[in-house]
C-alpha cells in the first residue's frame, strides 16, 4: 500500500518551478517544429501526437517499474477530458507559430477562468463577486493581448484563446475525475486514450520528420510527462495557496526561452496584458483556495 507524500513546502516549490520550466520548454519545441526552425514545418496535430506518444511511453515505463494498484476507470469522463486536452494543446501548439511564447502562455492562464464559468453552468456552482471580479480582470488582460483596437486580431491570439477555452472544459472533467481516481491512474489512462485519438488524427497530416525533429518531438512528450509529474507531486506536498503562485513562472520561462532562442522580446503591451491576466488568475486561485478551506 502506497503512503501519501510528507508535507515539504520547500520541495513543493522546487517541483512547481521545475514543472513551469518543463511546460514552457514544450511550447518552445512546438514553436521550433511549427515554424520550420528544425526543417519543414510540422502540422500541430503531428506535434500533439508526439506529445501523447512519448508521454505515454514515459509514464508506461514508470508504471512497469512502480506497479501501482488501479481502481475503477470512468472511461466516459476520461474520453471527454482527453478530447478536450488534445484539442486544447493542439490549438496551443498552433498559436505559438504565430505569436510570442509569452503572449500565448499568458492567454493560456485564462483556462481556470473559463473553468469557473463552465462550473456555474455544468456543475451548478455558485460564484461570488470576488471570483467574477477576478475573471473580469483576467479577461481585460486578454483583450489587451488580442489588440482589437489595432484593426485586426492576431490569428495566433485567437488560437491561444480557443485553447484556454477548451482547456477550461478539461479542468471540469479533471475535477470530477480527481474525486474518483488516483493521480497516476488519471495520467496513464489520459495519455493512453490521447495516443489513440492523436494517432487516428495524425494519419491525414503525417510527414516524415528529420532526425532533429524526432528528437524535438520526443522532447515534447517527455517534458510534458515530467511537467505533469512535478505538478502533481508539488500539490501533494504543500497547500495549493502556497504552490499555485509559482506556476506563473511558466510565463517567465517562456519569455526567457523565446528571447534566447528566437530573439523575441516582449513589448510593453504584451507585458501589460500578461501582468493583468496573471493578477486576475492569481486572485481567482487565492479565492478558490479560501473557499476550499472554508
Amino acid at each position: 500500500m502506497s503512503t501519501l507524500p510528507e508535507t515539504n513546502p520547500r520541495l513543493a516549490m522546487v517541483l512547481m518551478i521545475c514543472a513551469t520550466a518543463f511546460i514552457a520548454a514544450t511550447t518552445l519545441l512546438a514553436k521550433a517544429l511549427g515554424t520550420g526552425a528544425l526543417g519543414e514545418p510540422l502540422h500541430p496535430l503531428q506535434i500533439t501526437h508526439a506529445r501523447f506518444l512519448f508521454a505515454a511511453l514515459t509514464l508506461g515505463t514508470a508504471g512497469l517499474i512502480m506497479r501501482p494498484k488501479f481502481g475503477m476507470v470512468n472511461m466516459k469522463l476520461h474520453v471527454v477530458r482527453t478530447l478536450c486536452g488534445a484539442m486544447g494543446v493542439t490549438l496551443m501548439f498552433a498559436s505559438v507559430a504565430y505569436i510570442p511564447l509569452s503572449d500565448a502562455t499568458a492567454i493560456s492562464f485564462l483556462n481556470p477562468v473559463f473553468a469557473m464559468i463552465f462550473a456555474v453552468f455544468l456543475l451548478g456552482e455558485k460564484v461570488g463577486m470576488v471570483r467574477w471580479s477576478a475573471a473580469g480582470v483576467a479577461m481585460t488582460g486578454a483583450l489587451i493581448l488580442l489588440r482589437p483596437g489595432s484593426g485586426t486580431i492576431a490569428p495566433g491570439a485567437l488560437l491561444a484563446l480557443g485553447a484556454a477555452l477548451i482547456l477550461g472544459l478539461e479542468i471540469i472533467s479533471m475535477k470530477r475525475l480527481s474525486k474518483r481516481e488516483a493521480p497516476f491512474q488519471i495520467l496513464l489512462v489520459n495519455n493512453a486514450i490521447g495516443l489513440v485519438i492523436a494517432t487516428l488524427a495524425v494519419v491525414f497530416v503525417w510527414q516524415a520528420p528529420t532526425m532533429m525533429q524526432w528528437l524535438a518531438l520526443a522532447g515534447v512528450g517527455s517534458l510534458m510527462a515530467a511537467a505533469q509529474t512535478c505538478f502533481l507531486n508539488s500539490l501533494a506536498r504543500a497547500d495549493a495557496s502556497f504552490v499555485v503562485p509559482f506556476s506563473y513562472g511558466t510565463l517567465l520561462f517562456a519569455s526567457l526561452y523565446d528571447a534566447a532562442i528566437f530573439g523575441v522580446i516582449p513589448t510593453s503591451v504584451s507585458l501589460l496584458g500578461a501582468g493583468i491576466i496573471v493578477a486576475g488568475a492569481a486572485l481567482l486561485a487565492w479565492r478558490e483556495t479560501r473557499l476550499a478551506k472554508a
